[in-house]
């Protein structure tokens, strides 16, 4: 059993001070019934209950996807562009969001974001290998010799080792999807560039187990997220065991 101000603190309300004074001005309500007693304590799994009439459900940690549209900078500090974070609301920022791994401003699809640090830094690390599969606008037709490289690796200007793709599949005459298991700076483009193509346009669509097809019933169209389910996380966890 834990105080309701540390229930809403803990999920990104505020400070201490704040989340008390939510609870004595009847902002919150669980289950139903407006809360006004400090010292009254609930268990928090799958606590459900209303901020302002919001419904909310305490989550411990969060685990969302994001199809991140493009001319959005992975960082909470943007230069250049708009911040994805700019798609979230306050209360998850103060949970401390953050993006697992990266995209680039000019690439779209799918983004997870968590305030599970040590979920982010497993799925982050270079040695776990996680697939990700990249759909792609070519500058020229993708020829088979081309696809036979990919397949076989590269060697990319400033990085040790070679750079294979798997799962190489022509989509179209200039569209390409192909699967890496590394995540070196702008790797896809340069192991296009170093077969003699370009990247046009670049969109993500699968990391590990998890795709954008798995969201088609949120609806998540660019520039939506939506929060994992149990199945989703307890899969994208496997993964990294």
């Amino acid at each position: 059993m834990i105080l309701l101000e540390k229930i809403l603190q803990s999920q990104g309300f505020g400070s201490r001070k704040y989340c008390q004074q939510l609870i004595k001005s009847g902002a919150v309500c669980v289950e139903n019934g407006t809360i006004h007693d400090l010292k009254q304590k609930f268990k928090p799994q799958n606590l459900q209950f209303s901020v302002f009439n919001i419904p909310y459900i305490y989550r411990e940690k969060v685990y969302i996807a994001l199809n991140k549209p493009k001319g959005y900078e992975c960082s909470h500090q943007a230069t250049h562009h708009l911040s994805v974070f700019e798609l979230f609301d306050e209360i998850l920022l103060n949970r401390g969001l953050q993006c697992v791994g990266r995209l680039d401003q000019d690439t779209s699809g799918l983004l997870l974001l968590t305030d599970d640090g040590q979920f982010l830094q497993a799925l982050t690390n270079p040695r776990k290998h996680v697939p990700k599969v990249y759909r792609m606008l070519l500058a020229d037709p993708i020829d088979h010799e081309q696809i036979e490289t990919l397949q076989h690796g590269v060697e990319l200007r400033n990085e040790k080792g070679v750079f294979a793709a798997t799962d190489v599949i022509k989509r179209a005459e200039n569209e390409l999807q192909m699967t890496i298991h590394q995540g070196v700076y702008h790797q896809v483009k340069r192991m296009l560039a170093a077969v003699g193509n370009k990247v046009e346009a670049l969109h993500r669509h699968q990391i590990g187990q998890l795709s954008l097809d798995d969201f088609k019933e949120n609806s998540l169209e660019e520039s939506n997220w939506t929060y994992l389910d149990e199945s989703q996380i307890l899969a994208a966890k496997n993964q990294l065991t």
